[in-house]
C-alpha cells in the first residue's frame, strides 16, 4: 500500500442464520391482500355489469309492452271523445296489453322473474306507462346475496303514445 492512503474498511455481510430482520416473510400478507382486493374489484365489476345488462333489458321490455299498448285503442273514448291527436287508451286496457305483451315474450338471460308493477295505466288518457318489475341473477356474487337472502330487485318505467296525423 501506499503512503498516504486508506484501505476502505472490508464490509462483511454477518452469515445467513445470524440474519434475524424483523420484515422477513411480510411479502405473504401484502401479496394476499392484495390479490383479495383485486378478487373483490373483479367480482363487483362483473356483478355491476350484469345488474346494468339486466336492467337495459327490461327496460327494452318495458319500450315494447308500452308502445304495444298505446296502439290498444280504448273503446269506449274512441267513441264518446273520438280522435284527437292521438290515440285514446284506458288504463285497463294499457294494464291487459302489457300484462299479454310480457306473457308472449321470452324472459331475458339473467332475469329469474319480470311482472308488472303499480303505476302501469295510461297518464293523460293518451300516453301509455308501464311500469316493470323484475329480479336479476348475478353471475360470481349471485350465489352470496342468495346465502344473505338478498336479491337485485330493478323496477323500470316507459311511456308511449300513439300520435295521430
Amino acid at each position: 500500500m501506499r503512503r498516504g492512503t486508506r484501505a476502505a474498511p472490508a464490509t462483511r455481510r454477518p452469515p445467513r442464520e445470524q440474519l434475524t430482520s424483523e420484515e422477513s416473510g411480510t411479502i405473504t400478507p401484502l401479496v394476499l391482500g392484495m390479490t383479495i382486493i383485486a378478487i373483490t374489484l373483479v367480482f363487483g365489476i362483473v356483478g355491476a355489469t350484469s345488474a346494468h345488462l339486466s336492467r337495459m333489458r327490461l327496460l327494452d321490455a318495458a319500450d315494447a309492452a308500452a308502445l304495444n299498448a298505446s296502439d290498444e285503442v280504448s273503446s269506449a273514448s274512441l267513441y264518446d271523445t273520438g280522435v284527437g291527436s292521438a290515440l285514446p287508451v284506458s288504463d285497463e286496457a294499457v294494464r291487459s296489453s302489457a300484462a299479454s305483451y310480457l306473457a308472449r315474450r321470452q324472459l331475458p338471460p339473467r332475469m329469474r322473474q319480470w311482472r308488472v308493477a303499480p303505476g302501469t295505466g295510461a297518464v293523460d288518457g293518451t300516453t301509455a306507462v308501464v311500469v316493470l318489475e323484475g329480479d336479476a341473477e348475478l353471475p360470481l356474487i349471485g350465489s352470496a346475496l342468495k346465502g344473505i337472502g338478498g336479491t337485485v330487485h330493478i323496477t323500470v318505467e316507459s311511456r308511449a303514445r300513439s300520435d295521430v296525423g
